[in-house]
């Protein structure tokens, strides 16, 4: 056929455009997607594919993987795609779509992500009508991780952790996503489709658009549940899977529109335009607070990077100090982050924060290896003091250093700040004697932000006194440590 000749032809069907090119997953095969023969989540891609094509939404849609077989869409989307947590696709949905309003946002999961572990994100965004599109591939079993049970598994369906087949007094009776959300006042649209042949998966083309065009105009929340063969671990060939899905799965879970409120739902307002970071402190009422220090800016050009690890027992204030460094560094215009750990037990128990100040942005909260450590007690020093970078400073609550954790590398403080504090008028101060060494160990925080810090998270004057003397005092014994540290050297 020459060239003339097939110019004449249009072509009718072709790979969709919101897919990429290649699939660069895996270096030999970059022409196919990695499920397995027969999986329906390759069918679902390509149905959503053409949905977006088709709406002309490929530069304004997200999709939201989480764990599960769909880990990978962001390999085959060419779209903004976003990784969450196990269960949290429908949470993490939320955020972008209330953070990009004008984006169309689909949150793609499993049966074993989003009717387990993310039961609870899924009910309440589809309660609050959430203006985004689900897409709810059921394949009764837990696929990705060896074949467990879910909470879709049939009565009677044999898994690695069901043997002998659900028991509805061992395991409960599967859970109907689909009608359990009907119940719902806010839901749009909600239908249960099936690939079980290929009638059923032309129904579910048309039920996969509807909800993004739900989306696109909109109406607020729409969720499509997909009966899905999985021949590989159902242990099947992919045809005698298709059956299955068609001769079994539908008699738990019959398909149909359980939810349609399309025709008379109205769009949703679209969200009031973000304010302007200037604008943050009148709407936090906090402008104008003679708390605020104006002046608070880095007292050095140096680079800071501090990472500290604050350990003691609850309710020796090991919180409160990360909190006011942290505040204290938040007005001095650098990037923070507090962390807060503790056990369950609260008071008395044990307790921990991590805080990491820096001029450059943090890229986590994390500090498993602290330049700063201040240990409230014994128990924390020997679980810590081995982390700590080398060069960095260890202050320990203690008449002396535990001799069989001393290091050559590091500088310590160890001094007995509770009966210090005590002295001067509370031994509950000596987390703020702590933080005063601290503080003058690592110099770059302006005092007025720390003052400021101090009198926003500590509202009784009488303890705002105390703990100014209390960080007075720290910073003279840090100061007198210091000097021993110089004539050393």
């Amino acid at each position: 056929m020459s060239s003339e000749s097939i110019a004449e032809y249009e072509v009718a069907y072709a790979k969709p455009k919101a897919f990429y090119e290649r699939y660069e997953r895996k270096e030999e095969l970059q022409h196919a997607t990695h499920y397995c023969p027969g999986c329906g989540h390759g069918t679902v891609h390509k149905m959503l594919a053409r949905a977006i094509d088709d709406l002309g939404i490929k530069d304004r849609t997200i999709l939201v993987g989480p764990v599960g077989c769909s880990v990978f869409t962001y390999y085959y989307f060419d779209v903004g795609n976003v990784q969450a947590a196990h269960g949290r696709a429908s949470a993490v949905a939320t955020a972008m779509k209330r953070s990009h309003p004008g984006s169309v946002v689909v949150s793609y999961q499993g049966d074993g992500d989003l009717s387990a572990i993310g039961s609870a994100e899924i009910l309440h965004a589809a309660n609050r009508g959430e203006n985004i599109t689900v897409i709810f591939v059921n394949n009764a079993v837990y696929s990705m991780t060896g074949g467990q049970a879910a909470p879709t598994t049939l009565i009677g369906q044999k898994t690695t952790t069901t043997p002998d087949g659900r028991n509805p007094l061992n395991e409960g009776y599967p859970l109907r996503v689909s009608e359990l959300l009907a119940t719902l006042e806010a839901p749009v649209y909600i239908e249960r489709v099936g690939l079980g042949d290929n009638k059923q998966v032309a129904h579910a083309d048309r039920a996969i658009r509807r909800a993004m065009e739900n989306q696109v105009r909109g109406l607020g929340f729409s969720l499509i549940e997909v009966l899905s063969p999985c021949p590989t671990i159902w242990k099947m060939k992919p045809v005698d899977a298709q059956r299955w899905v068609r001769e079994e799965m539908e008699k738990t879970f019959p398909l149909g529109v359980y939810r349609d409120r399309t025709k008379d739902a109205t769009p949703r307002p679209m969200p009031k335009t973000a304010p302007a970071l200037e604008a943050l402190p009148g709407i936090l009422g906090i402008d104008g607070d003679e708390d605020l220090a104006e002046d608070a800016v880095c007292a050095t050009d140096a680079a800071i990077d501090l990472r500290v690890r604050v350990a003691g027992f609850g309710g020796q204030g090991v919180l409160l100090l990360g909190e006011v460094l942290a505040e204290a560094g938040l007005d001095a215009g650098l990037e923070v982050s507090w962390l807060p750990s503790y056990g369950p037990e609260m008071r008395s128990g044990t307790s921990n924060c991590h805080v990491r100040l820096a001029h450059e942005p943090i890229d986590s909260p994390l500090v498993t290896a602290p330049n700063v450590l201040i240990a409230m007690n014994e128990p924390s020093l020997r679980k810590f003091d081995a982390n700590v970078q080398p060069g960095g400073w260890v202050i320990y609550n203690g008449e002396e250093f535990p001799p069989d954790c001393a290091r050559q590398d590091v500088h310590v403080l160890a001094r007995p700040f509770t009966q210090i504090a005590d002295a001067l008028g509370d031994a509950r101060a000596a987390n703020m004697v702590m933080l005063g060494a601290l503080l003058e160990m690592t110099p770059g925080l302006p005092q007025a932000s720390i003052d400021a810090a101090l009198r926003r998270l500590v509202k009784n004057p009488k303890w705002v006194e105390l703990d100014e003397c209390a960080l007075t005092r720290g910073r003279e014994l840090a100061r007198e440590v210091l000097q021993e540290v110089l004539q050393e050297v």
